[in-house]
């Protein structure tokens, strides 16, 4: 690779090192094409890149980022997954595709600049997806609301039900005279 190639490659990395919410890397060696390919398009599906670089343009890439932190993980062939939205389906991928092929070793990653560990990814890859915590999220809100509108229905409903018994009550003596 000539050294502009190399440089736009590293200032492109750097700018979506900036960009990204979540980071993860993977060692993936022993992984054959075809799990690589599948890998690749789990990722994509979730809009979440997924990178192959050298360690030396990664740890170039990496100056003046959260990624600085994980330098001394640039260790062997890494594959970076970067996700600029969602934190936890890039976890969910990755661990769930490591369970079934074991080439795949998830290393470490910056979630929100925070530096987390392998068991901190796979308590991570446990979480509710985004969409689930906001509906979960939205019912607790509604509830108190819920609960008002029965309340009151539940007044109504009784009160309408003593004046269907006060009329009850005043028809039945006409009918015994």
């Amino acid at each position: 690779m000539k050294q502009i190639e190399k440089e736009k490659v590293v200032s492109a990395l750097h700018e979506k090192f900036s960009r990204a919410r979540t980071v993860l890397l993977t060692d993936f060696r022993g992984l054959n094409m075809s799990a690589m390919s599948e890998l690749r398009s789990q990722l994509r599906g979730a809009s979440i890149e997924y990178r192959v670089v050298k360690n030396s343009l990664m740890a170039r890439a990496a100056d003046g980022t959260d990624m600085s932190l994980l330098k001394e993980h640039f260790i062997g062939p890494c594959g970076v997954a970067l996700s600029y939205e969602d934190s936890v389906t890039p976890a969910k991928i990755l661990v769930k595709f490591s369970e079934t092929n074991s080439a795949l070793e998830v290393k470490v990653g910056i979630v929100d600049g925070q530096v987390v560990d392998l068991a901190g990814i796979k308590k991570l890859s446990k979480l509710p997806s985004r969409e689930v915590l906001l509906a979960q999220l939205l019912s607790v809100m509604n509830a108190p609301a819920t609960g008002l509108v029965t309340v009151l229905t539940g007044a109504m409903r009784n009160f309408m039900g003593v004046i269907e018994a006060i009329k009850q009550q005043k028809e039945e003596p006409e009918s015994d005279k």
